[in-house]
Formats: structure tokens, sequence, C-alpha cells
């Protein structure tokens, strides 16, 4: 099994420019992940419970929990049904937090034709 010459390792001239586009692209993702997990890390994103906003949960858009705001018409229910207004309000955040690191890795990604994405 002997190699034709001039032939190497199978990587042509184009193949080599291909996989030097393709690390470049890497590495702007990899930078740009880094700054979309910094912004990420500074954004409030509230949750509710309800129409009313009887209960106003904050997080991150990492999914760390800032505040939990319980409004005074909250406070008229029984341990049960607040605890499920807060459990609402913390799915609400939490959902709306996973759909914006969605969107801003669509953003982030665009282009790069990447499995999954």
């Amino acid at each position: 099994m002997s190699q034709e010459k001039g032939k190497g390792f199978g990587f042509g001239l184009g193949k080599i420019k291909e996989l030097q586009e393709a690390f470049k692209k890497a590495q702007q993702v990899q930078a740009g992940a880094q700054q979309l997990q910094e912004e990420l890390e500074k954004m409030g994103i509230e949750g509710y419970s309800d129409e009313a906003k009887l209960v106003t949960v904050i997080i991150s858009g990492n999914q760390e929990p800032r505040q939990v705001i319980i409004s005074p018409d909250a406070m008229n229910n029984d341990p049960n049904a607040l605890s499920e207004l807060v459990t609402m309000a913390m799915k609400d955040a939490y959902n709306k937090s996973t759909e914006t690191m969605r969107e801003k890795m669509e953003v982030l990604t665009s282009g790069l034709n990447l499995p999954g994405m």
C-alpha cells in the first residue's frame, strides 16, 4: 500500500483551506459563546403566575434564581394555592429563559450548518 507521489495524506490545498475556515468559525463561535454567557448572566427574565401577576419570579438568562415577588393579594391564598402560584411563575420564567437561550444560540451559530442546531 504505497501512496502515489504528490498525494500526501489525501488533503489537497482546497481541503486545508476548508479546514482553516472551519477552525476560524469555531473560534468565532467560542468567543461569541463566552460573550453570550456573560450577557445571559446579566439578564433578568420575569415569569408570572398568571395574568394578574400575583407572583413574579426573576431569573438570569442562565436560569439562576434572582428574586421572588409575592403580591399582597397572593397572600390571601391558602399555602397550597400560594405554592402553586410560585411554581407557575417559576415555570414561566424557566420557559422564557430557555427560549431566550435557544434564540440567541441560533443567531450565534447561524450559517455554520451544525447538526442538531
